[in-house]
C-alpha cells in the first residue's frame, strides 16, 4: 500500500502542514511528487486541490480511517508542482522540515491590496450618444452632459476615460457615472495596475558586437544545449572580460525560443547597474526581485512573471524561485559569493539548487566569475561543469597594475596611518587629475583575530590551521575544535607589543580621507548608509555622476560595479579576511582582492590597485596581485586535501542553540555522544571524523547561546544517511528536545 503526503494550502496557517492520503491502485504507477491531485478534505469531504510532496510506504494514521486520493487534477504537474518537487529535493539534500522548504520556494501569500485602474468607456454609437447629449442639454443636466461629451471625445481618439481623472477634472460624482451606466451609455472597465520597481527610460537598441572569445563561448554553449548536453557552463573571465555581454546574448537566444530567464546577482547593491544594462537590451521584459521591495511590489513581480509580462527576472538568491513556466536559462553572476548560501533553514546553496531546478525545467545554468569558487572550478576540472576561459579584458582595456605594500615596513618607518605612503601619493595624483578613487575596507571579514603589526604573525589554532578569535574574559578560541588559550599581550614570534586586532571602520576611514584631502568629496557606502530603500542606488548614482571623488566602502562596492573614471583602488586591510576563523579565509581573500583590484581602469585609462597587508608573502595575496587564478587554485587545493576540507571532502555542521548556556553545554555533550554511537553503529567509524563541539563564531546572539559540531567525510552519501538517521532519532531524545538543532552541508558562512 502506498501513501501520499500532500499540502493543501500553505496560505492558511492552520493548514500549513502535510496531510496523508491513501494512493488508489489505479494511480500507483502514475503519481509523482509535485503533482496536483484532488482530495476529499474535512468532515464534509469537500473536493480540494492539493500538491503531493512525498510518496511513502509508511502509514502515519490508522489505515481504516484514512481517506483516498480521488484523482490527479486536470493540470497534472503545474508550475507550483515543480517548485514543490524542488522543495522536496531541498529538504532531502540540505535538511529541514517540508514546510520550511515549502515556505522558501512558495512563500506564504499575505493579503496584498491589489491596485486597479478604472476606465469609463462609451457603450453606444457616437450618433446615439450625441442624441442623448442633446436631451441632457435641454434638461440642463450639466454634469451628465460634461461627462458624455468627454466620453465622446475619448471614443473618437480610440481611448477610454480615466475614472479618477474624470472625477477631478470634470467635477463629477459617482452618482453621475452610475446614472449614465444604468442608462446603458457607458460601462466601467477595470484593469490591474502592477507595481513596477523598475523605473527606467525606454530601452536603447544598442547592438552588441562580441569579440572572438565571447562569440566562441556563446556558440558552444548554445550548440551543446541544443544537443542535449545540459552540464552547467562555468565562465572564468578576468574582471572586465565581458561576461555580462555573453549572458545577454544567451538570454536573447532563449527569449527567441519563447522561454524565460533568471539572472542571480549576489547583493542588492548590484541591482541598479545590472538592471540598467539588461533593461537597455530587453526593455520592459526585465524586472527585479529582492528583499527591499514592498510586499505589494514583490507580489506583483511574481504575478507579472506568472502571466508572462516579465521574462527576465534579476535579483539575489530568492529570485531563483520566480514562477516561470517556460524557464530556459539560469545565470549566476559572481557565482563564488558566499551570499548564495542561505543562512536560514533550509540552508540551501543557490548554485546547486539552480542546477536542480534547471534539470526539472529542461533549462541550463551558466555560472560566471573572475574568481570562481574552488568548489565550482574543481567540478569544471572533473568534467561535471563545462569550462570557458576569458583570460583578457575586452579589446582596448588592460588589467590594472597591482602593487603590494608591506604594512610592517610602514610601521618601521613610523607611519601609523591607515594610508601607506604609496597610497597617499597615488591618491593625491589621481585627485589632481580629477579621476575617481575607491577605498575598500573588508570590515565584514573581521572576526576578532589577533596579529602582530611588527612582523605580521597571526595567533592560530594548533589543530585546525585557522585563526583564533578573541572573546571576552581574555580568551582566544578556535570555532572548529574548541581549543582555547589566554589572549596574548606580546607577539610570540618577535616579542613586539604592537599586537592586537584591527579596529577601524568605514566611517573612520572616510573621516581620515577627508582630513588628509580636505578638498576631496568623500562618499561612504556600507550597511549603515544603505539601510533605507533605494539607498544603494542613490549612492551609486551620485558616484557615477562624478559628484564624489572618493568612495569608501565594504564588500558591496567591489562586486561587479563599473565606473570608467575609477583609476585607483586602495585595499586598506587585506588581512581582515585572510585570518578570519574559517577554512575558506584564503579563498575569500583572493576573491575580494582580485575583485577589488578589478574595479580600477575599466575606462580608457589604465588603472592601478594598492594592496596593503601585513602578509605580503601569502599565496592568496601574491596570486591576487598577479591575477593568477591557476596558482591560487593549486595552492588552495593542496591545503584543502591536507586538512580534508571541501571540495576534497565534505563537511556537515550541526548547529545547536538554546537560551540556557548550561542546557546547551549538557545538550552538546549528549549530542556528541549520540553522534559517536550513531557513527559506530552504522559501520562508518572510519569514514566520518567528528570535530567539536565548540562555541560558534558568534557564541551568543539575541539571547541565544550557540555551539557547533562538525562531521567530515569524503563520502557524501554517508553524511546524508547519518543526517537522516539523526533527524529521526533527535525527535525521540527528550533531553535534546529543548535545543534548536539545525544541519548544514558544506557550510559557506561562518555560524
Amino acid at each position: 500500500m502506498k501513501y501520499a503526503n500532500v499540502i493543501v494550502d500553505i496560505s492558511l496557517e492552520k493548514l500549513d502542514r502535510t496531510f496523508q492520503y491513501r494512493v488508489p491502485e489505479k494511480l500507483e504507477t502514475s503519481l509523482e511528487v509535485g503533482m496536483q491531485v484532488v482530495v476529499p478534505f474535512g468532515n464534509g469531504s469537500r473536493r480540494l486541490t492539493a500538491y503531493v510532496v512525498e510518496l511513502t510506504d509508511e502509514c502515519q494514521w490508522e489505515p481504516g480511517r484514512m481517506k483516498e486520493i480521488l484523482d490527479i487534477a486536470e493540470k497534472g504537474i503545474a508550475l507550483e508542482g515543480q517548485l514543490i518537487a524542488l522543495a522536496s529535493w531541498m529538504r532531502r539534500v540540505y535538511g529541514s522540515t517540508m514546510n520550511q522548504a515549502l515556505k522558501t520556494v512558495l512563500p506564504v501569500r499575505r493579503s496584498v491590496q491589489e491596485r486597479v485602474r478604472r476606465r469609463l468607456v462609451l457603450a453606444v454609437s457616437q450618433e446615439e450618444a450625441g442624441e442623448y447629449g442633446e436631451m441632457l442639454k435641454r434638461k440642463n443636466q450639466k454634469a451628465r452632459f460634461r461627462l458624455l461629451n468627454a466620453l465622446l471625445e475619448a471614443d473618437r481618439e480610440g481611448e477610454g476615460l480615466d475614472y479618477t481623472r474624470a472625477q477631478k477634472e470634470l467635477g463629477i460624482t459617482a452618482q453621475t457615472v452610475k446614472s449614465l451606466e444604468e442608462a446603458g451609455l457607458l460601462r466601467v472597465e477595470t484593469d490591474t495596475v502592477w507595481r513596477n520597481p523598475v523605473n527606467l527610460c525606454e530601452k536603447e537598441q544598442n547592438q552588441i558586437t562580441l569579440y572572438e572569445a565571447q562569440r566562441a563561448a556563446v556558440d558552444d554553449i548554445l550548440s551543446r544545449t541544443a544537443r542535449g548536453d545540459r552540464r552547467p557552463a562555468l565562465i572564468h573571465g578576468v574582471t572586465g572580460s565581458g561576461k555580462t555581454e555573453i549572458y545577454m546574448e544567451l538570454i536573447a537566444a532563449v527569449l527567441a525560443q519563447g522561454k524565460q530567464a533568471i539572472v542571480l546577482i549576489p547583493e542588492i547593491a548590484l541591482t541598479f547597474q545590472t538592471v540598467l544594462r539588461f533593461y537597455r537590451r530587453f526593455g520592459s521584459l526585465v524586472s527585479i526581485m529582492h528583499s527591499r521591495l514592498s510586499a505589494g511590489e514583490r507580489y506583483d513581480q511574481f504575478e507579472r512573471a506568472r502571466k508572462g509580462q516579465v521574462r527576465v527576472m534579476i535579483g539575489p538568491r530568492s529570485a531563483l524561485f520566480t514562477p516561470f513556466e517556460h524557464l530556459g536559462i539560469i545565470i549566476i553572476d559572481e557565482e563564488h559569493e558566499a551570499s548564495y548560501k542561505s543562512e536560514t533553514v533550509p540552508r540551501y546553496h543557490a548554485r546547486e539548487t539552480a542546477v536542480e531546478r534547471a534539470r526539472m525545467s529542461e533549462a541550463f545554468v551558466v555560472l560566471g566569475s573572475a574568481t570562481p569558487s574552488v568548489d565550482s572550478y574543481e567540478k569544471a576540472r572533473n568534467g561535471e561543469y563545462q569550462l570557458y576561459e576569458l583570460p583578457m579584458r575586452v579589446p582596448g582595456r588592460e588589467l590594472p597594475d597591482t602593487e603590494i605594500v608591506d604594512l610592517r615596513e610602514e610601521l618601521r618607518m613610523g607611519n601609523r596611518s591607515i594610508f601607506s605612503a604609496r597610497l597617499r601619493e597615488l591618491m593625491k595624483e589621481r585627485l589632481a587629475k580629477k579621476q575617481q578613487i575607491m577605498l575598500f575596507l573588508n570590515r565584514r571579514g573581521y572576526a576578532g583575530f589577533v596579529s602582530c603589526r611588527a612582523c605580521g604573525h597571526v595567533i592560530k589554532c594548533p589543530h585546525c590551521d585557522v585563526a583564533l578569535s578573541v572573546h571576552s574574559g581574555g580568551r582566544m578560541i578556535c570555532h572548529y575544535c574548541g581549543y582555547r588559550q589566554p589572549t596574548v599581550k606580546k607577539c610570540p614570534s618577535c616579542g613586539s607589543v604592537y599586537i592586537g586586532a584591527f579596529r577601524a571602520g568605514t566611517q573612520q576611514v572616510a573621516e581620515m580621507a577627508q582630513k588628509e584631502f580636505p578638498g576631496a568629496r568623500v562618499l561612504r557606502m556600507d550597511f549603515d548608509t544603505t539601510k533605507q530603500k533605494g539607498g544603494h542606488e542613490k549612492i551609486l548614482e551620485t558616484f557615477a555622476r562624478h559628484e564624489a571623488d572618493i568612495l569608501v566602502g565594504t564588500q558591496m562596492i567591489v562586486k561587479g560595479h563599473d565606473f570608467p573614471d575609477v583609476t585607483l583602488v586602495g585595499i586598506l586591510a587585506a588581512d581582515l579576511s585572510l585570518y578570519a576563523g574559517d577554512y575558506r579565509a584564503s579563498e575569500r581573500t583572493f576573491q575580494l582582492l582580485t575583485q577589488a583590484a578589478g574595479r580600477a581602469g575599466r575606462g580608457s585609462e589604465k588603472g592601478i590597485a594598492v594592496i596593503q597587508t601585513y602578509s605580503p608573502e601569502h599565496y592568496s595575496v601574491r596570486a591576487a596581485a598577479s591575477q593568477d587564478y591557476g596558482e591560487f587554485f593549486q595552492q588552495e587545493m593542496a591545503y584543502r586535501r591536507l586538512m580534508h576540507y571541501p571540495p576534497a571532502a565534505h563537511l556537515m555542521a550541526l548547529y545547536l542553540m538554546s537560551e540556557s548556556e548550561e542546557e546547551l553545554d549538557r545538550g552538546a555533550a549528549l549530542l556528541k555522544k549520540e553522534v559517536d554511537m550513531a557513527v559506530k553503529e552504522r559501520g562508518s567509524g572510519q569514514n566520518i571524523q567528528i570535530i567539536g563541539p565548540a562555541d560558534a563564531g558568534l557564541a551568543k546572539l539575541k539571547d541565544m547561546y550557540r555551539k557547533v559540531l562538525y562531521l567530515k567525510s569524503a563520502d557524501l552519501s554517508a553524511l546524508l544517511s547519518l543526517r537522516e538517521y539523526m533527524e529521526r532519532e533527535l525527535i525521540r531524545e527528550e533531553k535534546l528536545s529543548a535545543l534548536n538543532i539545525q544541519f548544514d552541508m558544506d557550510p559557506v558562512n561562518p555560524f
